[in-house]
């Protein structure tokens, strides 16, 4: 049930009526015609935009439309009153059943309850992490860890076909260096001085390689010069770093569904194959490019490169796929990687790239744009940084990484549920602040905290009545008479319990999962400001001993309230609490 869709149906329904009464000329387009609430709850529970976007289409002034239709939907039972506001907005209230009827519809959909199908039909590919596989990971790809992770539920939630997906990039110079530093490790695990010179990674993770490069190969690679050697330690290496990867992000219970290699589209012809698709479209060219800005003549030297004419899908300048001397430059594996993922037949391609990618955002879009003909369209979310503190201080460098604080640090502080749901309290192009201290600290201004506080108060109610000898299954409680909730405050949270369908919507469209733990917090309140008035007003307490018709009722609120933050929780990959300690 989505009582926005039904009240915006209801909307739609009137202005046909209108057209055939001649009140409004045929054909008008209402696709931007929305319901949503107020922007001020004191003029009513929900509002339509219909008057404002039909006028001048239409002919006529918004007041006219808007007078005409409210007098149409005041006909309908489910509309208590409607008035029209300023230069034609038209405000409703609904009658209170309808707000009774979310919470028996939350019960009786269950988990299913807010989840949508307008993703029906639609396959959505999901990249993100894609860290390289030389190290563990720090707290930025944690970051984009949960949010990749989070946005694939929410679009999942939302009736699309998700695939999870991590681009490993397994064939540029990183995983040589990579190889080189492994070998060091190699050669200390036989006794000798490691030789970490400035340009290797100094990490200790890597001390774990070297012995396993040991106990595999013994003392036999020692006396080898390096093109012996590289190619074997560099496979060795990655596949021990992307073991690693995957033990981290299972920290964090993110699993991915693909695997895909850079390094396996070399030699295999797909490059190629994605270049020539661009060639065809006439975007490939010989040419020499413009010095880069702030570049003085004698540090430039012009060469003739191919080049890909992505300034005709948007780009600023138009990009090398092929470097002089005849070697692929970084972008056309990645092109050929995109080239791959439109082949396999998704609807929709994201990416989850870090903040300091953000220059490759316009010639990736440009890509795809022309690789699928304008058909796939291609969302690039960057993530921008996390800044770690600890009552309020700067946290302190991980010895083990060498350089960074890892996922593993943050997650075994936080735990994995804090972390997630922290991670998303920002939208992701907004710089975040995770000190250690705030999050597990038990106070209104930690939100996580806040939320699951709620859940365990349901919880509580729950097996409170239970002990009571209450029957608190859903089941039991959607046949409640819900024509007892009555009282204003009670209203008010059903009617939170009614915008969670349409959160999702909104949040999935916009490719936003912060949204959810926004929503998430403001039900949590709403719950809570309820409680805390049954402190003072016994007749709002959830548990009625003397009354059971009123207890059930509210129980069913308390419990509706319970299956969306359980949804919504689900959504950002965190567990409910049912207690808190």
């Amino acid at each position: 049930m989505n009582l926005f869709s039904d009240i915006r149906t209801l909307v739609i329904g009137a202005l046909a009526q209108m057209e055939q009464a001649g009140e409004l000329p045929a054909g008008l387009d209402t696709a931007n015609v929305t319901v949503e609430p107020p922007r001020d709850a004191a003029h009513g529970d929900m509002a339509t935009n219909a008057a404002m976007v039909l006028a001048k289409p239409a002919g006529k002034k918004p007041r006219d439309i808007a007078e005409a239709l409210a007098a149409c939907l005041a006909a309908d039972p489910r509309i208590a009153s409607a008035e029209v506001a300023g230069p034609g907005f038209l405000n409703l209230r609904l009658v209170p059943g309808e707000w009774q009827s979310v919470v028996r519809a939350a019960l009786a959909e269950g988990g299913d309850y807010g989840r949508s199908e307008m993703g029906r039909g639609q396959r959505i590919n999901v990249e993100f992490v894609s860290a390289n596989p030389t190290g563990p990971m720090h707290v930025g790809h944690t970051r984009g860890a949960v949010f990749g992770d989070a946005l694939a539920a929410l679009l999942d939630f939302s009736g699309h076909e998700v695939t999870r997906e991590y681009y490993i990039n397994d064939g540029g110079a990183q995983v040589d260096v990579l190889a080189r530093s492994a070998y060091e490790r190699y050669r200390e695990a036989n006794g000798l001085e490691p030789e970490i010179r400035e340009g290797l990674y100094p990490g200790d993770y890597l001390i774990p390689v070297g012995e396993a490069l040991k106990t595999k190969y013994g003392e036999t690679l020692l006396d080898k010069p390096e093109e012996e050697w590289l190619a074997e330690v560099r496979d060795f290496a990655t596949r021990a770093m992307m073991d690693m990867i995957r033990e981290d992000l299972a920290l964090l219970n993110v699993h991915m569904d693909v695997f895909s290699s850079e390094k396996a589209l070399y030699g295999t012809g797909r490059i190629e194959a994605a270049i020539e698709r661009l060639r065809q479209a006439g975007l490939i060219y010989e040419g020499v490019l413009e010095p880069p800005k702030g570049k003085t003549p004698e540090d430039w030297e012009p060469r003739e490169q191919t080049l890909f004419r992505s300034t005709a899908h948007g780009d600023d300048v138009d990009r090398p796929v092929k470097k002089s001397d005849g070697s692929w430059t970084y972008f056309a594996p990645d092109i050929a990687y995109h080239w791959d993922k439109i082949e396999r037949g998704y609807d929709a391609l994201i990416d989850v790239f870090g903040a300091d990618h953000g220059g490759y955002v316009k010639r990736m879009t440009a890509a795809v744009k022309a690789l699928s003909d304008g058909r796939v369209p291609l969302d690039v979310k960057l993530i921008q940084l996390v800044r770690l503190f600890k009552n309020g201080e700067p946290f302190k460098m991980s010895k083990r990484a060498g350089t960074f604080v890892t996922l593993r640090d943050v997650v075994e502080q936080a735990g994995a549920d804090v972390t997630r749901f922290h991670m998303l309290t920002r939208k992701n192009d907004a710089a975040l602040d995770f000190d250690f201290a705030r999050v597990l600290e038990q106070s209104k201004d930690n939100p996580v905290w806040y939320v699951q506080y709620a859940s365990a108060r349901v919880n509580s109610v729950l097996n409170k009545a239970a002990g009571m000898g209450v029957d608190t299954s859903d089941t039991a409680l959607a046949q409640a008479d819900l024509a007892q909730l009555s009282h204003p405050a009670e209203l008010e949270l059903a009617r939170k319990v009614a915008e969670w369908p349409r959160t999702v919507e909104i949040a999935a469209r916009a490719h936003e999962p912060h949204r959810i733990a926004f929503f998430l917090y403001d039900i949590a309140s709403e719950l809570h400001s309820l409680w805390n008035r049954g402190n003072d007003e016994p007749a709002l307490r959830f548990l009625q001993e003397g009354d059971p018709a009123a207890m059930a009722a509210k129980i069913a609120l308390a419990r509706s309230v319970g299956v969306v933050i359980s949804a919504g929780l689900g959504i950002l990959g965190v567990t409910p609490a049912k207690e808190m300690r």
